[in-house]
Parts: C-alpha cells; sequence; structure tokens
C-alpha cells in the first residue's frame, strides 16, 4: 500500500521548560509505532513521516497515544498531509509573508473536527496591529512588529478553542513545505 506523507505539529513541548523532548527520542518513537522516512525539524516539535493509514483522525490518535505513553504527558497535535501543507502556503492571503520587517506571520493549523470558520469566531484582532484571515485548513495571523505587545495573538491561547490549534510562524511553516517537497522525491 502507498503511504502518504504527513507532519506532525505537536503542541506543548520544549516550551518554557515543559515537556522536554530531544529529537533524536522523538524520531525514535515515531519509529517505534511503524511510521516511515521520519524527519524531525527545529525543537518545537515539527515531524515529517510517512504512514500507509489514509484516515488522519485515526493516525493522530495513534500518535498521540504513542507520545503520551513514552514521554509521560498529555500529548495533542495536529496532522497534515503534505497536500493540505502545500494548500496552506499557497492559500495564503495576498501579500502574507512579503514584509518580514514589519510584521509578523503565523499560521494557525486546525485540528479536526474544528473548522476555519468556527475558529475565526474565536479569534479577535486589534485595529490597526492584527489581521487575521480563514483558509481552507488553517488561520492566517499577521501583527505589527511595533506594536506587537498589545496584539490578541496571545489572547487565543487562553481560550477553549485553543486546544484544537498549533501555531507556527511563517518561516517554519514554508520551511517544513520545503521539507516535504524534498522528502516526497
Amino acid at each position: 500500500m502507498a503511504e502518504t506523507q504527513y507532519l506532525a505539529l505537536l503542541r506543548g513541548i520544549n516550551v518554557g521548560g515543559n515537556n522536554i523532548i530531544k529529537m533524536a527520542d522523538l524520531k525514535a518513537c515515531f519509529e517505534s509505532m511503524g511510521l516511515s522516512d521520519v524527519v524531525t525539524y527545529i525543537q518545537s516539535g515539527n515531524v515529517i513521516f510517512k504512514s500507509a493509514e489514509k484516515d488522519k483522525a485515526k493516525l493522530t490518535k495513534k500518535i498521540e497515544a504513542g507520545l503520551t505513553e513514552r514521554f509521560n504527558y498529555e500529548a495533542r497535535l495536529v496532522v497534515v498531509s503534505h497536500k493540505q501543507l502545500k494548500q496552506a502556503v499557497e492559500g495564503a492571503p495576498r501579500g502574507f509573508g512579503t514584509a518580514p520587517d514589519k510584521f509578523r506571520y503565523d499560521v494557525i493549523f486546525l485540528k479536526e473536527p474544528l473548522t476555519s470558520k468556527e475558529a475565526m469566531k474565536s479569534v479577535r484582532v486589534k485595529e490597526g496591529v492584527d489581521a487575521a484571515h480563514a483558509g481552507r485548513d488553517a488561520l492566517y495571523f499577521s501583527r505589527l512588529i511595533a506594536k506587537a505587545s498589545s496584539s490578541y495573538l496571545t489572547k487565543i491561547i487562553g481560550l477553549p478553542v485553543y486546544q484544537y490549534m498549533t501555531i507556527r510562524n511563517w518561516n517554519t511553516t514554508t520551511k517544513l513545505l520545503a521539507l516535504m517537497d524534498e522528502n516526497k522525491k
């Protein structure tokens, strides 16, 4: 059976001294679950891998259970296919990511069953500081660097809906797509 390339975006590891996981251990854990071509990227919990499993919800549960058991924390993650990540990058709002000296750009990946339409109902923006846009499977958030301390993005962390989200900056998002494109060959 042909394998599909996926990206697991782990939440809450190696942040603020909590849930410290070495990338070599993370890679080994994914391999022990029968996942192949495992590659990690930076310490924030980005894992590219292949699996014959086509059901993303089933795959997500399997990985969360494996991580919870191995690393003794309540693992939560968002699984994104290569196709979905490509759509997220290509579907970014016009001009998104083009002024990194002026704005910080983030992509908020959503865990099913949360939809971008539903997620946008919880997202607030501060006029003149933030901008938020709904994509197909993600939200796009930009904030003015000069006024970043008054951005509403940090408030999203306290919302119940945040349990179904994980955030990556634009540079990380585009680098992950480049890595997946390389690994697809």
